[in-house]
């Protein structure tokens, strides 16, 4: 990385002695720096920060944290004049703050590792002359750096984890293949040298309106010659498998979730002889990898890494690690040479700040760079790769290489370049979208694939509270609404003062509230919905109960621990059998679970966590799904559905919602409904409306808070 230099605190006069800067207010970069983030946040207020203003976002991050460090150490201040300064950095670090809020995609360039362009250099050089200081020396960050070319990142050296197994295999094979066919990075840009290319990237997809996302593949063999006895491959499997075959090795695998990913990934890593394979995995389905590791590829063996990794067959074909440990694990991962890597559930890396994105994004890297074969199989496998921003592509893009950083990878800038087309071209996004997708995205549905799966729908039971419950939750609902109202007559002075209009104020409120609300800071949004699950789960296990001796089975979804608790009571009140799925749960206390729901007659209903059963369970011995607490997106709700609803399942599905009506559970459903639409227009190629970035949470708080206005003001 670019190390970050610190300017200058002195103006230098004619006769080359320094000065001590000024401290009055219209003078020196602090001026400066306020009315670029005026601009900076005027533009993310009208949607998306412009390309030009990203750099002038980053380049007041980076001055106000060297002039806050140069303030705070300078012993010739006196300290009325630290105290003003600092307090006026404070200010700008504020409408930072509030700017972030409006558009997430800069919080990125606030974290000190930011790559450093040659765009923020020259900015920044100028707003130091303009002010009077001396501007330092620096040099750009350089793509490899971008790629996060370093394993382990600083706060986890200390952390790593070795197994001592490890070394017997070094041993065993101290001498890696050579990398022979390593291709050449270079690409003669032209014609786009000079454009921002992510952000159109981007809106190419968020766009809709150009048919399904998914590239061009070959056709399916006649005999399948690759699945083992006793299975089968559905032809949409075999097409992926023939394109593995035919030398592709970088796959968005985005089927719709049952469809069968994680046997195409296994058996594409057995066509392209990608071993070893590491597969990382939410901690819930590590061994369902491994069951079916055995079942699709029977001759490779597989190891589940735990802990510290004591246990791990380090002689294995097939490495299976979670999200949670990868990061104490790096170390080792990064030299053990592997030639394959599947990231499942891809979508939880979207935060590409979280230290989980960055450890899966640094291993992706190393595996991308440093393979022996020189041409690595990488899959991401999510049936959802976005959840609330078109900006959740971008971390999955980069684990695959095919961009780095804010800039495409070689291979994507040179399909780009090939178009002979620039963003100001209306035909670009069109054709960069397809370029995208040629690199590898795969994404089927199942109305196109597997006709032949029985219908899917979707039912809403709205239900009264009963009277005990309804006036905790009407009183929580008040104070909530006064809550931000008060906050917002408390704001009217300072967006008077910045002429906000009253929509920008309710933004600001609710992007405060929504910060203190997920510190769990009192009445909130949050443990709202909480309280409202605990107010219908007596009526929600009573409907699925009917549902249990009149259907069969039933999967019951909910969200909070406490209504899990409360849902198995009153089901074996109603003496009917349970398992259940917990997020604190070990992989094989999950699997035993699931097996018991699916083998045992006895076991009538499995009520199970959304977070930590959303995703690669199978439970298709049910037909009947029961949500009784809303998820926060449409992603989360449609993956609970899919445990059911996939191949295997040979009755129709039904999911029967919960609702509690007259109360902000049902403005949520309705919210959650109307995000449905970003993944049919990002890749299923619908013409969908517009849809809103903002999160549903988000959402909800501005709803309740123009309410509450109306209801007082009008």
């Amino acid at each position: 990385m670019a190390s970050t230099v610190k300017s200058r605190s002195v103006r230098t006069s004619k006769s080359g002695h320094s000065m001590k800067r000024k401290h009055a207010h219209n003078e020196g970069i602090i001026p400066q720096l306020a009315l670029a983030v005026r601009e900076v946040e005027a533009s993310a207020q009208r949607g998306k920060a412009s390309p030009a203003n990203r750099t002038r976002f980053h380049v007041v991050a980076l001055i106000m944290r060297d002039e806050r460090a140069r303030v705070r150490d300078d012993q010739e201040i006196s300290a009325a004049d630290r105290a003003e300064t600092l307090k006026r950095l404070d200010g700008i670090a504020g409408i930072l703050a509030k700017t972030v809020a409006q558009d997430p995609s800069l919080l990125p360039l606030l974290e000190p590792e930011a790559p450093i362009t040659e765009a923020t250099i020259a900015l920044k050089r100028k707003m130091l002359t303009q002010a009077g200081l001396e501007a330092p020396e620096e040099e750009p960050t350089t793509p490899a750096q971008e790629s996060i070319t370093k394993i382990v990142a600083p706060e986890l050296v200390d952390r790593q984890v070795v197994p001592a197994r490890v070394s017997a295999r070094k041993l065993a094979n101290p001498f890696l293949a050579p990398q022979l066919n390593r291709k050449s990075q270079e690409v003669p840009v032209v014609r786009l040298a000079n454009w921002e290319l992510i952000s159109p990237l981007l809106k190419a997809f968020e766009q809709g309106g150009h048919g399904m996302a998914s590239m061009e593949l070959p056709e399916a063999p006649v005999r399948d010659r690759i699945a083992p006895a006793d299975t089968e491959l559905m032809p949409h499997q075999a097409k992926l498998l023939a394109a593995v075959r035919d030398g592709h090795r970088r796959f968005l695998l985005a089927d719709e979730p049952g469809l069968g990913k994680t046997a195409q990934s296994l058996l594409a890593a057995s066509v392209a002889n990608s071993y070893p394979l590491l597969v990382v995995a939410p901690n819930v389905v590590k061994m369902n990898w491994a069951r079916e590791a055995e079942k699709w590829t029977p001759k490779r063996r597989v190891s589940v890494i735990t802990g510290d990794g004591e246990d791990v067959d380090v002689f294995a074909d097939i490495f299976v690690i979670n999200y949670d440990i990868v990061g104490r694990h790096l170390s080792w991962l990064g030299d053990f040479g592997f030639n394959g890597l599947v990231v499942d559930e891809a979508h939880m890396i979207k935060n590409v700040t979280s230290q989980r994105s960055r450890s899966v994004l640094a291993l992706a890297d190393r595996v991308r760079n440093a393979a022996p074969s020189g041409d690595p199989l990488l899959v991401a496998l999510t049936g959802t790769p976005l959840i609330n921003s078109i900006d959740d592509f971008r971390a999955i893009w980069q684990m695959l290489g095919w961009t780095a950083g804010e800039k495409p990878g070689p291979e994507l800038l040179s399909a780009l370049e090939a178009t002979g087309l620039t963003p100001a071209d209306g035909a670009f996004y069109g054709a960069a979208r397809q370029a995208v997708i040629d690199l590898g995205v795969v994404r089927r549905r199942k109305i196109d694939v597997a006709k032949d799966l029985p219908a899917k729908r979707v039912i809403d039971l709205p239900i009264e509270l009963d009277d005990a419950a309804a006036p905790g939750v009407q009183e929580a609902e008040r104070k909530l609404a006064n809550k931000l109202y008060d906050s917002y007559k408390r704001m009217r002075k300072v967006a008077k003062e910045h002429d906000y209009s009253d929509e920008q104020l309710i933004r600001m409120v609710c992007a405060r509230e929504l910060e203190a609300d997920e510190q769990g800071d009192g009445v909130n949004v949050f443990s709202m919905v909480r309280q409202i699950g605990l107010a219908k789960i007596d009526l929600a296990v009573d409907y699925a109960a009917q549902l249990a001796r009149s259907a069969g089975k039933v999967v019951f979804f909910a969200k909070h621990n406490d209504v899990m608790d409360r849902a198995e009571a009153a089901f074996a009140e109603h003496e009917l059998k349970t398992t259940s799925i917990r997020g604190y749960q070990s992989a094989t206390e999950r699997q035993k679970a699931i097996d018991a729901f699916q083998t045992d007659p006895e076991v009538h209903v499995i009520v199970c966590s959304l977070s930590a059963a959303g995703v690669g369970v199978n439970l298709q011995a049910s037909s009947n799904v029961v949500l009784a607490e809303l998820s926060w997106t449409d992603a989360e709700q449609t993956q609970a559905i899919d445990r059911v609803h996939r191949i295997g399942q040979e009755e129709p599905v039904t999911a029967w919602r919960i609702i509690a009506s007259k109360t902000i559970d049902q403005r949520i459903a309705e919210l959650i409904d109307s995000k449905a639409g970003l993944a049919a227009r990002a890749l299923d190629g619908g013409a969908a409306q517009a849809d809103d970035a903002d999160s549903v949470q988000m959402r909800v708080l501005m709803s309740v808070l123009r309410q509450e206005i109306e209801s007082r003001e009008s």
